[in-house]
């Protein structure tokens, strides 16, 4: 069966999302990298290993597939992007009551009964799925119990307040499967539910 993985980045305080206009990640998605050798080639080793993406309505609907389609061209040759070459060929899901089609390339709208789509995506053959989206799409995937895999992107910045993913879950239990710091100052924690 597949896994679903859930990859966040998130503050030293555990904030997903600043509440005040910080510059707190070090790669917001641009042209300006922080990240070090070792980070990317570890990211680019996850999306080897999938072959679905789940998005949320929003993070389609502002853009997530154009930008990366984007960043495709714009670097076919820098191994670094081969993640963007894998979204634009993986197929991607949107779960959402209020879309109706697909604008996107080989991307399919299925309902928004989150439990019900996502255990007929793990059901299918073949490598397994992973999730972006905001904090509160993420945030409904980890209470309904949905996540296989957290990968925790912990920047080196504290936030104070924001927006978090475990709020609606209540208590749960973790199992650390890896931790990983990198010398340009972020740590890669991977949790399974402790089922």
């Amino acid at each position: 069966m597949k896994k679903l993985i859930l990859q966040m980045q998130m503050s030293v305080d555990g904030f997903v999302g600043a509440n005040d206009d910080h510059r707190w990640q070090l790669w917001e998605w641009g042209d300006n990298i922080g990240w070090d050798e070792d980070l990317k080639r570890d990211f680019n080793i996850v999306f080897a290993g999938i072959d679905i993406i789940l998005l949320s309505r929003k993070m389609a609907e502002e853009g997530y597939l154009t930008h990366w389609g984007n960043a495709a061209k714009k670097f076919p040759h820098d191994p670094f992007y081969a993640f963007a070459q894998r979204i634009v060929e993986a197929r991607k899901v949107v779960p959402s009551d209020r879309l109706k089609a697909s604008r996107w390339e080989r991307t399919t709208v299925v309902s928004g009964d989150l439990p019900r789509e996502v255990e007929a995506l793990k059901a299918r053959e073949g490598a397994d799925i992973a999730v972006f989206g905001g904090a509160g799409f993420a945030s409904s995937l980890t209470a309904a119990g949905l996540v296989d895999e957290f990968q925790l992107f912990v920047n080196p910045a504290v936030l104070g307040a924001g927006r978090r993913i475990f709020d609606q879950g209540g208590f749960q239990n973790l199992r650390l499967l890896g931790s990983k710091a990198y010398g340009c100052g972020m740590v890669v924690n991977r949790y399974a539910p402790a089922r």
